[in-house]
């Protein structure tokens, strides 16, 4: 069986706990030295990793980090029951709404960036979810 593990890089580990915490509705399970924190509570452990803003991800890595809005083809789609409240919540510990909720045939989807630049969804499915559309 193959294991999920989220890592989010972020430039303050204080910060992003106390975002992520709130946001997500999940706590601090165990720190792993200074700079990193894992929060459990959702189907997969998260861990906060704070790395320096320039720093290099990997040996000979083009670019350093950046904490500004980037784009990523993998992204955190978070599934919640209450899109509404969800979305006070992260409003309320400063993320980005960066598209309005829309509805679809599976549920609604909000489009938001953490303070770090890293992009989420939350979503809340309706009915059957995605095997609405499944075929």
């Amino acid at each position: 069986m193959t294991t999920l593990l989220i890592n989010i890089d972020v430039g303050d580990l204080e910060a992003a706990i106390a975002f992520y915490t709130r946001v997500l509705e999940v706590h601090v399970s165990r720190r792993l030295g200074p700079n990193i924190a894992e929060l459990s509570g959702a189907a997969a452990p998260i861990y906060l990793i704070q790395a320096e803003e320039g720093s290099p991800p990997f040996e000979a890595a083009a670019q350093g980090r950046s904490y500004r809005r980037h784009w990523t083809p993998v992204h955190l789609d978070v599934a919640v029951t209450d899109l509404g409240a969800a979305l006070e919540r992260a409003a309320a510990a400063g993320a980005k709404l960066e598209r309005e909720p829309r509805h679809e045939v599976w549920g609604k989807i909000a489009v938001l960036s953490d303070p770090w630049g890293n992009g989420f969804c939350l979503l809340e499915f309706v009915g059957r979810g995605y095997d609405e559309i499944a075929s």
